[in-house]
């Protein structure tokens, strides 16, 4: 048991839960340049790792605060479940005429990276601007009303790929899109439905990155080990720490890493 493994689990547990930013945008890099690990292995054994400490916050979301709507998983997943099967069809089939997905996957988390970096940046200009009212009725009125739930599967089918190929999209991408898709939505529901798609959606991609090969067991256990206690304690000092600072800086790491893992 690496302990190195433990302090990396532990560090991007306590920013995400400061942050609110998907684990996956922070421990994919750290797993590949910090600890040489191959991105294919990095990315698998990061789905399975997000699924499994997503899981607590959606009980949290779902049984104290009420927040998530299941409408919308239902809708979201729609596209993302099919997305992600038929991403790792695609990867097994690339695998399988003996085509290097290594440089596919690295230059996918690279864009998945940068976009997760400027997703963040709008989104907390959206919701410190922006008072978002709880409302009645997912479903707007008028025109948009026809395109709301096409909208949402067609989210959900980017996302499957994007995440399924670059574990990265589900946490700050997720949420944008269900910002703007859903204006009258509160803010905590955003999150707490977003945060409820992520699980299947992680799972599954994981799961299809298992029967490729692609998981190391032993590392997503000490992962864990260090990420489940970070959380807790990150999720009680978010208060104490004005995002405004860290949230930009952040985003200029990510941007940093993106740029660093597309010219590769």
């Amino acid at each position: 048991m690496d302990f190195g493994y433990i302090v990396a689990g532990f560090s991007v547990g306590l920013l995400v839960g400061i942050t609110g930013v998907g684990g996956g945008s922070l421990m994919t890099p750290l797993l590949v340049f910090l600890f040489g690990f191959k991105a294919t292995v990095a990315v698998g054994t990061d789905l399975l790792y997000a699924a499994l400490t997503k899981t607590g916050g959606v009980f949290v979301h779902h049984k104290t605060h009420k927040s998530v709507d299941w409408r919308v998983v239902g809708w979201m997943s729609l596209g993302s479940l099919p997305s992600a099967i038929a991403t790792i069809f695609v990867i097994k089939h690339l695998i399988k005429i003996e085509k290097n997905i290594t440089g596919l996957i690295t230059f996918s988390l690279g864009i998945a990276l940068i976009l997760t970096a400027i997703a963040l940046l709008i989104r907390s200009y959206i919701t410190r601007k922006q008072i978002r009212e709880v409302e009645n009725s997912i479903i707007s009125s008028g025109r948009f009303k026809q395109m709301q739930i096409p909208f949402t599967i067609f989210v959900g089918v980017v996302l499957g790929a994007l995440v399924t190929i670059s574990s990265v999209g589900a946490g700050v991408l997720g949420t944008l899109a269900l910002l703007f898709l859903y204006p009258k939505m509160s803010t905590l529901k955003v999150v707490g439905t977003d945060l409820a798609h992520a699980i299947p959606l992680t799972a599954v991609a994981g799961f299809g990155h298992w029967t490729l090969g692609h998981v190391d067991f032993s590392l997503l256990g000490t992962l864990l080990i260090g990420s489940l206690p970070g959380i807790w304690i990150g999720s009680h000092l978010s208060a104490k720490i004005p995002e405004k600072i860290l949230r930009p800086v952040l985003a200029a790491l990510l941007l940093i890493i993106g740029f660093k893992f597309v010219l590769s």
